[in-house]
């Protein structure tokens, strides 16, 4: 039998019970110990304070924020993961099924699975944490299927691009993104002429680029 040291995050206490129930009835001999955090915070003062380190950190994406340490999601835990527990293998499990957030995952984050809760049952989820746990990588169906779609063209889709097209996706307005990207209000539109281009667009405003994007699957 093996002891497995697991971190998992969600801020929805029964979903880690879930997990947790799942995970004890595997049929390959792992036995879990298992610290919960339901918070940002909770899950940054879990990942500074455990005596031992973690096998396997699960990580929901959508998490209260810990405004105090600018931590707002699970992605901005995984490089204090990093840094505090090096052999860590992490599990993102989100409910976000859109394919520019998937891709935003997978691209800044460099993790060992990505996992669409709507995708898995428990079977899948115990299959996925035998990959991990033995160094392999785990995708469920819909990051895999989206990821046959983004070929050439996500590859220039960097992270500002990226952002711009989600925050529009928000109803976020034009005039509002210089000071949340933190970029001028020319390299803005620079940078829609960009992702017009990227999607086959001649003219038009942000509904189009959304429009076109949607009819993409990008959003």
């Amino acid at each position: 039998m093996m002891e497995i040291k697991v971190l998992m995050v969600d801020d929805h206490p029964p979903i880690i019970e879930g997990y947790r129930s799942i995970l004890a009835y595997n049929p390959f001999g792992y036995v879990l110990n298992t610290t919960a955090a339901h918070s940002c915070e909770a899950a940054y003062n879990a990942i500074l304070q455990a005596n031992q380190p973690f096998d396997i950190v699960f990580l929901d994406q959508t998490l209260p924020p810990y405004s105090e340490k600018n931590i707002n999601n699970g992605g901005d835990l995984v490089p204090i993961i990093r840094k505090q527990h090096p052999n860590a293998k992490i599990v993102i499990l989100t409910s976000h099924s859109e394919s520019i957030v998937l891709f935003n995952i997978i691209k800044e984050y460099k993790l060992e699975g990505v996992l669409v809760k709507s995708d898995f049952q428990a079977p899948e989820l115990i299959e996925a944490f035998d990959v991990v746990v033995k160094g392999g990588t785990y995708f469920s169906e819909t990051v895999i299927n989206h990821q046959k779609s983004w070929g050439e063209k996500n590859k220039v889709m960097d992270s500002y691009n990226r952002q711009i097209l989600s925050l529009l996706s928000q109803g976020v307005k034009t005039k509002s993104l210089p000071d949340l990207l933190h970029l001028s209000k020319s390299a803005i539109d620079k940078r829609k002429s960009i992702l017009k281009q990227l999607l086959g667009i001649d003219k038009g405003n942000d509904e189009d680029i959304l429009r076109e994007a949607r009819k993409q699957g990008l959003i």
